[in-house]
């Protein structure tokens, strides 16, 4: 008799396998996926994965839009994310010095912890009291290739580590976002290059046409892995180049401090040091 494992070659032998690979591929469609897309793209027989999307409409973690017949991910998952970041204590702690930055800089300030294929963002702070705002969700992936936070993290890493991470996020493009957005290889390591170089990210029209953010890596004491990034993001018109090293020393202040809330962290100082363990369980 065919072992369980042998009946698919896509490798979804196990409901909660195909539960979580379904989660995971509505995670990166805004728009939803209809069934047969879905199963398709899983390699799983339509009559189980009717199966376990009525299963998950009825736990509601998705939905079932009525008019396209898509389905899409509900909020549950960001619900129960942000639930035990908070009982996690990071937020907490380290809200106190994201809010005195934003006042400081006059605008967005982000915290994005790292596991080990991506950054999530997972706490902010506004200090943008009038005028154009950047109000982005928490809990969105940052794309690597093209932010400030993407950079400020890849330039923590061997030019090597940096490329095969992005390779696996895919390069922004410019039509999608900033038309300064590097599209190949050796512009992403010129940006990564200047990173090092200055001890801060900074992304001019890279991420949005309209917009430009600096930021700055933070290491695990212990390993000195990068496991987040602090970043600040405006309104280029009003958050020039030369306003973004202007406000360098304030962000290279607020990370140092954060530094130091880290060890009492269990999210941050966990051994696998990842996003992962501050949604353990969860696919985001």
């Amino acid at each position: 008799m065919a072992s369980a494992a042998s009946t698919t070659e896509a490798g979804f032998s196990g409901v909660l396998d195909r539960g979580l690979a379904i989660l995971e591929l509505l995670a990166g469609s805004a728009e939803g996926l209809t069934l047969s897309a879905v199963s398709d793209q899983l390699r799983i027989p339509r009559s189980a994965t009717h199966r376990l999307l009525t299963a998950l409409g009825e736990h509601a973690y998705v939905r079932q839009e009525q008019e396209r017949g898509t389905y899409v991910l509900t909020s549950k998952l960001q619900v129960l994310a942000f639930r035990q970041l908070c009982a996690s204590g990071l937020v907490d702690a380290v809200q106190p010095v994201l809010n005195r930055l934003a006042a400081q800089a006059g605008e967005l300030v982000r915290l994005a912890v790292a596991d080990p294929r991506q950054l999530t963002w997972v706490a902010r702070a506004q200090g943008a009291r009038n005028g154009l705002r950047y109000d982005p969700d928490m809990g969105m992936e940052a794309r690597l290739s093209c932010s400030a936070t993407g950079f400020a993290w890849l330039a923590c890493l061997d030019d090597e580590q940096a490329l095969a991470r992005v390779e696996h996020q895919g390069y922004g493009s410019v039509a999608e976002f900033g038309p300064h957005a590097p599209q190949t290889p050796e512009q992403l390591l010129a940006q990564l290059a200047a990173t090092r170089q200055r001890g801060y990210a900074v992304a001019v029209q890279t991420f949005s046409d309209w917009m430009a953010a600096i930021a700055v890596a933070l290491r695990h004491p212990v390993s000195h892995q990068p496991i987040g990034v602090i970043s600040i993001a405006g309104p280029v018109f009003r958050f020039s180049e030369a306003k973004l090293h202007e406000v360098a020393p304030l962000l290279l202040a607020a990370a140092a401090e954060v530094q130091t809330l880290i060890p009492g962290s269990p999210a941050l100082m966990s051994p696998e040091l990842t996003a992962q363990s501050v949604r353990e369980g969860l696919v985001s």
